[in-house]
């Protein structure tokens, strides 16, 4: 007879334990931002800490997305990814490169993190 863990593990990581999925969801999402950032740096001063920070950023981004879709639904757990490095992206661009800081940018930044929370709180 065969033990299918999965049943099991699912249960276990239900009960009580998905905080710490969303704990990872954001951090790919903060390593999506710094892979965000080594692109922008990488094309302004072609340096190699640029690249670094990409390469690592997208593995580490990817490797806690993958945790994380364990016990979330993927589409929350893509839709909370993205949105926090789209707007997360759009910040650092106007904070620290002199991007546009127009309201009408500001506002759908808000409207995809708002939707990116509606996903998060219906799972």
């Amino acid at each position: 007879m065969r033990v299918h863990f999965d049943k099991y593990w699912d249960f276990k990581r239900q009960a009580g334990h998905r905080l710490a999925f969303y704990i990872q969801v954001e951090g790919a999402s903060l390593a999506d931002i710094a892979a965000e950032v080594g692109i922008k740096k990488l094309s302004i001063y072609n340096h190699f800490k640029g690249l670094s920070a990409v390469a690592g950023g997208i593995i580490f981004s990817f490797i806690c997305l993958t945790f994380s879709m364990r016990s979330l639904p993927m589409g929350t757990a893509y839709a909370i990814w993205t949105g926090i490095g789209t707007v997360g992206g759009a910040l650092v661009g106007m904070l620290f490169f002199g991007e546009s800081k127009e309201w009408r940018r500001i506002l759908f930044m808000a409207m995809v993190l708002a939707a990116a929370i509606g996903l998060k709180l219906i799972s």
